[in-house]
């Protein structure tokens, strides 16, 4: 293996054109950054800086697990737990501004080098969790763990631990370990390829339009934007949409051209499934059936049973119960829906059925005629600036923070803005926000760190650097960026995910922040959606980009009477990938799976109708092939019980600012990361549990 690493670091540097001195200067290397607060100093990071840095943190770490390995002393959390907990401290560094790179501002090199690493961390990964000495150091621990005077914290750790070694296969035969490697390592290369194929797929489609009457319907903001990227490729004259959804959902609401709206929703509903070089489809299929061999090797059913068994939600079955109970909820809305857009189709003489490309469309005319609202009476009141603005406001008046812009620190994009977040005079964290789509960024909004909250192995503080990343609408021409009010409950939600890492109090890295189970980690972002209307926060950041005028009362009037507007469609797209999700891995046998046939079967069963998509099909669907929400996309709606019961905590005492509930919300939940069971920190909080009658009212099912 030593050979092999060797040969690929001089590969490296041959492929990067790398000078001996660009490797002497490596900033991973160094002890230090010399930049404030420590964030990565981008600009001199080079691509060829990443292997030699991955390799010498390889290393270091098996340094430190031979010294836990050989300590002849008998097995303690000290001595190994913790030792194992603190080491690969330089492959962690690394591999945060790697992986975050490679999402949100990647290139080819950076794309290859991924390629190369995979097969290299997924050793490296299972030398670790199939070292059989280092397991029974754990499970002596574990299994004394009554002998020791550990916290709270400590003993979460262990468990999460020890029940990692087990699930990661260190109780396997030696036979049975060699099978895992192999299927681990294929497991990462695909996931790797599948993102790169969706991200071509994504980039590759553009709708070029060339007359001007095509452009009717369209705001003006949208047909600037399009002109806009049109001369960015030398198109002067012509007008470029693509399938990025901040381009593509405007586009479908609004164009009169049918034809041209079927054109882009086609390529967007067929990314990944067009039988071409980055079809997805044999990618799938493969990760299925590897998924499969993997559960059943490890003692699982399923692939689900695998997964959820660490979840609030434990089984397959529970959440298939779960699912069913709001499809049954949701599907009469939007068959409800989808008539009345028909109805619509009829009067104004349509001789065609209502179709998942026109639905937009006609669902935009539905709210225009109930509520005299659309999203370009709203957007001028959601200047992104102003968003931001507003959600800070809000994280003031909970939990007391301040955020003040800084200009002195690195950043990886012109587009990133970068704060430092203080309380009561003291530094908590950095936050950096990159908000709007680009052909280097993924499809999405996510929220992740450079550096994650703990204390080091002295017990030391050390602070977060956050980052939030989005593909929100972007500005145009002389516009900013103007969001809509979806638009603006995501940029709220991935800050409910940056207070969950801003406000962590924990001690070790591997429970901090939102190290928490899949189906509890949306709690913290969703609630925060709630706040994004409400008329008291409204009057402070929603103003019109012009003339600075406060958004109308009628206005707010009419987004909450529309709030719920849409949901039987909003709930059962969402609904319909869940299942999904849930149908494949819920799989036992996967020889002979058929994408296509499987995805149409599978829907066939729930009984979506066909006006609505899912709104993931299986061949783009990065959430369960290369994001880790493999049987957990449900978690989004499981949260929800949880942050619409969790909202009504302020709602009941007339304040939503309430302190002294912010405080028992920080408390409780946002502060201590995964080191309690969630159900047994949400019953802290609420004091009791959530029921799913809150979720519906909530979404107007009920």
């Amino acid at each position: 293996m030593k050979n092999l690493l060797i040969g690929l670091f001089l590969t490296a540097i041959a492929m990067t054109g790398c000078k001996q001195k660009e490797l002497n200067e490596n900033p991973f290397l160094n002890d230090s950054y010399g930049t404030p607060f420590e964030v990565p100093p981008f600009e001199k990071i080079k691509a060829a800086h990443y292997m030699p840095a991955y390799l010498q943190g390889i290393e270091d770490q098996k340094k430190e697990l031979h010294a836990i390995i050989t300590n002849t002393e008998e097995p303690t959390f000290e001595n190994t737990v913790k030792a194992l907990e603190y080491s690969g401290e330089l492959l962690s560094k690394v591999g945060r501004v790697f992986g975050a790179l490679n999402s949100a501002n990647t290139n080819d090199t950076l794309q290859q080098l991924n390629k190369e690493l995979s097969p290299i961390l997924s050793k490296h990964r299972d030398d670790i969790n199939l070292n059989d000495t280092l397991f029974q150091r754990v499970k002596s621990v574990y299994d004394n763990q009554a002998k020791f005077t550990l916290t709270e914290e400590e003993k979460k750790v262990l468990e999460d631990t020890y029940k990692g070694f087990v699930r990661s296969g260190a109780a396997l035969s030696p036979e049975d370990k060699d099978k895992l490697r192999k299927i681990n390592q294929e497991m990462s290369l695909l996931s790797v390829q599948f993102g790169q194929n969706l991200l071509a797929e994504t980039n590759d489609f553009k709708l070029v339009i060339d007359k001007k009457e095509d452009l009717s319907g369209l705001p003006s903001g949208l047909v600037a934007q399009a002109a806009q990227t049109a001369k960015s490729m030398k198109m002067d004259g012509k007008w470029v949409f693509t399938i990025q959804y901040p381009i593509m959902e405007p586009f479908l609401k609004y164009s009169d051209k049918r034809e041209l709206r079927q054109k882009l929703f086609t390529a967007y509903f067929m990314k990944g499934d067009n039988d071409n070089e980055r079809d997805t489809k044999k990618i799938i299929a493969r990760i299925a059936n590897l998924r499969v061999e993997r559960s059943k090797l490890l003692g699982y059913k399923s692939y689900a049973d695998f997964v959820l068994e660490r979840n609030m939600a434990k089984t397959p079955e529970r959440v298939k119960e779960f699912l069913g109970q709001v499809w049954a909820a949701a599907t009469p809305v939007a068959k409800a829906e989808a008539e009345a857009q028909q109805e619509i189709i009829k009067k104004e003489g349509g001789k065609f059925k209502l179709e998942p490309w026109d639905w937009w469309y006609y669902s935009e005319k539905i709210k225009k005629a109930k509520y005299d609202l659309d999203d370009e009476v709203t957007r001028p009141y959601f200047k992104i600036d102003n968003v931001i603005e507003g959600m800070f406001y809000v994280a003031n008046q909970l939990y007391g923070l301040e955020f003040s812009t800084r200009t002195d620190i690195p950043k990886y994009h012109p587009d990133v803005n970068t704060y430092e977040v203080r309380r009561n005079g003291e530094h908590v964290g950095i936050l950096m926000i990159d908000n709007y789509p680009r052909a280097s960024k993924r499809n999405g909004a996510w929220c992740g760190a450079y550096r994650g909250q703990s204390r080091d192995i002295n017990g030391k503080m050390i602070t977060p650097l956050v980052t939030m990343v989005t593909n929100s609408t972007p500005p145009s021409g002389d516009k900013p960026s103007l969001l809509t009010a979806d638009e603006a409950s995501t940029v709220f939600h991935e800050f409910g995910h940056a207070l969950h890492q801003l406000l962590s109090n924990s001690t070790y890295p591997g429970v901090s922040g939102t190290s928490v189970p899949r189906d509890f980690v949306e709690l913290p972002s969703q609630i925060m959606e709630h706040w994004v209307l409400e008329p008291e926060v409204l009057k402070v950041y929603a103003k019109h980009y012009q003339t600075g005028e406060v958004i109308p009362a009628d206005i707010v009037e009419k987004l909450d009477k529309a709030s719920k507007f849409n949901t039987g469609f909003a709930t059962v797209e969402y609904l319909a990938a869940s299942l999904l999700d849930m149908e494949y891995h819920s799989l036992t046998d996967t020889s002979s799976l058929d994408i296509r046939a499987f995805e149409k079967t599978a829907m066939d069963k729930y009984g979506l109708i066909p006006e609505i998509k899912p709104r993931y099909r299986s061949t783009y669907f990065n959430h369960i092939w290369a994001s880790g929400y493999a049987a957990g996309y449900y978690a989004y709606m499981w949260s929800e019980i949880l942050d619409a019961d969790a909202f009504q905590a302020f709602k009941e005492t007339g304040n939503i600012f309430n302190k002294e509930v912010a405080a028992k919300f920080e408390k409780e939940i946002l502060s201590k990361g995964g080191t309690r069971d969630p159900l047994e920190m949400y019953i802290a909080f609420r004091g009791k549990e959530p029921g799913i009658d809150a979720l519906l009212v909530n979404r107007g099912l009920k």
